[in-house]
């Protein structure tokens, strides 16, 4: 099969910046790679031909061990705030092969993870574990299926390699579709490490990529910081709205298109708890679930630092106008998140008495240790009384609340609940599933739980019966649930 009928559609404007901003570099070759998953729908999408591949010279190319005509191969620098301290970093592990322009006219990353040393890799192997990479092709997919924007993976390649982290295990790639891979890291290595003009470019190149309508605004920098605020508060909303813990919000994670970009030690609650930590590097609980917000306005901020000298020629000014804008972020992305909640709730209007009425269910959720996604999914089907928990004489009182705020809508039981189904999915990739189509796939070659499991993600608000299987939760055990990072 010819390398042509494969259908990439490469544009590559990201190259023309400075080359400051990268280094070309290509993909190091791997020794016997093979196809692990390959995303058809996906492929499909972005006007790929998925039986291509799947072929040789289409393994090949997912792998990096060949370079597609019209690809230009680079890794991004940046740098960032991990666990808020600042360093220079760059794509240490992960290559851009070129941005692809879809039947739709959209452009997007095509990005190889796990493809190899490059300039920035800091000491690294430059290599990626085939378990992480599973890990970060299913969650992804599945807040793609939940609505949440996201980076996806269009597949996933087994490099033949063995890589040692806690112990040895298979190498993979991951090729990673994203808006693009501008993180607000982009920004401040811009601003620490490059000139005013440089810092420019990449705000304007941002613009005219992410932003056009900032061109017929009075200040479009201010636009751009703006805008940015207002996407990464409804994304964080939405995270918090179907307990998503990122695990790892440094701000070289953090990306200026709106999406879900680096899913690390990434994973969801079970029960609920703002405390919960999953990721076995937070011993401090920075990124904590009920943290995140906060988060999000402190890498915001940082944000905002480095677009003050474009914001106005009077610094105080540009100043006022940086802090104006990120002051906004708690009451836009709290409007976005109590909005949220209400629809969870199968509220369509908006009363005074909401916001205790939701803070009220999550204080019983945490007093009684309740699962977050199966309490909301019973409300959704009103079967509170095949629960012991809800016959508690204070989640009787909660209840009256809301059926008495219920009755003021004036909908239908049926109006009521098929609101709440649109928003409260039925499942989750919970975590003991995840780790449970990993080890077959690491272990086994077995890639059969993962294909299963995806299929029950793709429609998480569908409560179809199939679905009922994986609602339900793991065993107790003392051991906490740990992710880690993959490097």
């Amino acid at each position: 099969m010819e390398e042509k009928n494969i259908n990439f559609n490469f544009d590559n404007s990201y190259v023309k910046l400075s080359d400051i901003f990268y280094s070309i570099q290509n993909p190091n070759k791997v020794p016997d790679p093979k196809l692990a998953v390959l995303n058809n729908d996906l492929a499909e999408n972005l006007g790929l031909n998925a039986k291509a591949l799947e072929s040789d010279i289409g393994i090949d190319i997912l792998s990096g061990n060949k370079i597609y005509e019209g690809s230009n191969p680079i890794a991004q620098a940046y740098a960032g705030h991990q666990f808020g301290y600042f360093t220079m970093l760059g794509d240490g592990r992960a290559i851009l092969l070129g941005e692809h322009i879809t039947p739709k006219g959209e452009r997007v990353d095509i990005q190889l993870k796990g493809s190899g040393l490059t300039p920035y890799s800091r000491g690294g192997d430059g290599k990626a574990a085939l378990g992480p990479m599973i890990r970060e092709y299913i969650i992804s997919e599945a807040m793609f299926g939940l609505g949440i924007p996201t980076t996806r993976g269009l597949a996933v390649v087994k490099t033949g390699d063995s890589i040692v982290r806690e112990k040895i295990e298979p190498g993979a790639i991951l090729t990673r579709i994203a808006s693009s891979h501008i993180r607000v890291g982009t920004f401040q290595y811009a601003a620490q490490y490059t000139s005013l003009n440089n810092l420019k470019e990449l705000a304007d190149y941002t613009i005219n990529r992410h932003y056009k309508e900032a061109l017929d605004t009075e200040n479009k920098y201010l636009y751009l910081l703006e805008e940015v605020i207002r996407k990464q508060s409804d994304l964080i909303a939405k995270w918090l709205h179907v307990g998503f813990i990122h695990g790892v919000m440094n701000t070289d994670n953090m990306s200026i298109s709106g999406e879900t970009i680096d899913y690390g030690p990434c994973a969801f609650i079970d029960k609920y708890d703002p405390n919960t930590v999953f990721s076995s590097i937070d011993s401090q609980g920075r990124y904590a679930y009920g943290n995140q917000p906060y988060i999000a306005a402190w890498n915001l901020a940082r944000f905002a630092e480095t677009l003050i000298p474009l914001l106005d020629d009077d610094k105080e000014k540009a100043v006022k106008l940086a802090q104006d804008a990120i002051l906004k972020f708690n009451y836009i992305y709290k409007e976005k998140y109590i909005s949220g909640m209400r629809l969870k709730l199968g509220l369509f209007t908006e009363e005074k008495e909401d916001e205790n009425l939701i803070y009220e269910l999550l204080g019983l959720m945490q007093k009684y240790k309740l699962d977050y996604t199966n309490t909301f999914r019973s409300l959704t089907l009103n079967k509170l009384s095949e629960e012991e928990i809800f016959e508690k004489d204070d989640f009787k009182v909660w209840n009256k609340k809301w059926s008495e705020r219920l009755d003021k809508e004036g909908k239908s039981q049926e109006e009521v609940t098929n609101l709440m189904k649109s928003v409260n999915p039925s499942v989750i990739p919970r975590n003991h599933r995840v780790e449970e189509a990993i080890e077959a796939a690491v272990k086994k070659d077995d890639y059969s739980i993962m294909k299963k499991l995806l299929e029950v993600l793709e429609n998480p608000y569908d409560y179809s019966d199939k679905q009922e299987e994986y609602t339900k939760l793991p065993k107790e055990t003392k051991i906490p649930y740990r992710t880690f990072c993959g490097t």
